[in-house]
């Protein structure tokens, strides 16, 4: 009997990550249904594909796994093309399985991405540590990624309000806190944030050099 879908909701008993879930994509029927018990068995919900299109279709069925276990080399396709696909689709993190461990095949996962590289056969004291620690260093990439771009929404809305003041300040002749002071006036009147009013002065001004 095949490995089954998990559903997140209902899985709780794995004390290392309660939600994962996990998508395992081999065409090796019996690799699948055993790696995928093993996984259930320590708790990580999980969906099985036994092909590429298998997994697009769940993917595009709306799920979002935790992480991808990809097999390296399937009958109707390269486990590579479907990270590739991963990566660009939703930045999913995954790893690779293969029979294969020259240096030019590893290298090629760890260029595209692979947060781990496992040479079959491959057993539960193997997968299972392997899989918590991929999932670990996906969690701190996400949280790294989060940092990155609350920090980047930061400096945009402190240039906009920069050059918000540097028009005010054009427009009026004021000095720069003068000027500054205005565009807080006028935001309090109008009950919007600063950085949303600069934002309007600017494109107002662009919208005005390109007639």
């Amino acid at each position: 009997m095949r490995c089954q879908t998990v559903n997140t909701r209902l899985q709780r008993n794995n004390p290392h990550d309660p939600n994962a879930h996990l998508l395992l994509v081999d065409d090796d029927r019996l690799v699948l249904t055993t790696l995928c018990r093993e996984l259930q068995h320590f708790g990580y919900a999980v969906s099985p594909a036994e092909s590429l299109q298998d997994a697009l279709d769940l993917l595009k069925s709306g799920l979002r796994p935790d992480l991808a276990i990809l097999d390296m080399r399937m009958d109707d396709g390269d486990g590579l093309e479907l990270a590739q696909y991963l990566h660009a689709f939703d930045n999913l993190p995954f790893i690779m399985l293969s029979a294969y461990s020259d240096t030019a095949t590893v290298r090629k996962a760890a260029n595209i991405g692979s947060l781990a590289y496992m040479v079959k056969p491959i057993n539960a004291s193997q997968l299972i540590p392997t899989v918590e620690s991929a999932l670990r260093r996906a969690r701190d990439i996400r949280v790294l990624k989060d940092q990155a771009t609350q920090l980047q929404r930061v400096l945009n809305t402190d240039r906009a309000i920069d050059v918000g003041v540097g028009i005010t300040m054009a427009q009026n002749r004021l000095g720069r806190l003068a000027a500054l002071e205005v565009l807080r006036q006028s935001a309090r009147t109008q009950r919007r944030k600063l950085s949303n009013l600069a934002h309007d002065l600017i494109q107002a001004i662009e919208t005005i050099r390109q007639r």
